[in-house]
């Protein structure tokens, strides 16, 4: 199996049933916003026999049926969509500006002193920090977690050494110099820092996840006491798009 570079994209074999697209850019910012718009575009052009696509930071999973659809054929899809320009009447995405309230203690943030005693800050520190940073939406992942980009610490985070296996639905979570928010029960090994009383993704609704790629973050941090007076249901962003 060998790896194609289709101009924009590099397509490359994964297994027997998926390619993987990454962009060839030494940027890591223009890496990540390229891999989101080919994305869109990819999606917005599904080709026959693709079961799934898989969102990372700077890549892209594409599955397929091989009883479907061949694998140069999904090569051939994935070069034509990275070769089409965005049509000029779509428009950019509407960005929107999100100010989540974050109860940020032990029990909310069981790894929060960790966090804190590898940057060689006090915990207080830590959460001024999380607060004071300006987060991006990269991409929705698994369960439609929103992932982001823009932590400022002195330096990444590490993940933890040992996953936990049950994760509160609204952790706040971090892990290199990215943040996520977990829809759902489930397992993590990223470090639990606090918790939103927030619903971000509600099946029921229509428009069933808070978030889009692009969308802006800042986590504002409350009390026990404040969260539990807030009328904290499905999160809106603090502004609608004009």
């Amino acid at each position: 199996m060998t790896t194609a570079q289709y101009g924009a994209v590099t397509v490359e074999p994964f297994g027997d049933s998926a390619v993987m697209v990454t962009i060839p850019h030494t940027d890591q910012a223009i890496r990540s916003a390229q891999i989101v718009a080919f994305r869109d575009r990819f999606l917005a052009h599904r080709p026959h026999g693709v079961l799934d696509v898989v969102s990372g930071l700077e890549s892209l999973l594409i599955e397929f049926d091989p009883l479907q659809t061949a694998l140069q054929h999904v090569e051939y899809a994935a070069r034509m969509v990275a070769q089409w320009a965005p049509s000029p009447s779509a428009g950019p995405r509407a960005v929107r500006t999100f100010a989540i309230p974050v109860v940020f203690d032990s029990e909310n943030g069981p790894d929060l002193a960790s966090v804190a005693e590898e940057m060689g800050l006090a915990p207080a520190e830590v959460v001024e920090a999380i607060a004071e940073s300006t987060f991006t939406i990269a991409l929705l992942g698994a369960a439609m977690a929103p992932m982001m980009d823009g932590l400022k610490m002195p330096r990444p985070v590490r993940r933890r050494a040992e996953p936990r296996t049950d994760v509160a639905p609204g952790a706040i979570m971090i892990a290199g110099t990215n943040a996520i928010i977990q829809p759902f029960p489930g397992p993590t090994g990223w470090r639990v820092v606090g918790r939103t009383p927030h619903t971000i993704v509600d099946i029921s609704r229509p428009d069933p996840v808070s978030f889009g790629t692009g969308d802006i973050v800042r986590f504002i941090p409350v009390t026990r006491d404040e969260a539990a007076a807030l009328d904290a249901g499905f999160l809106l962003p603090t502004e609608e798009p004009a």
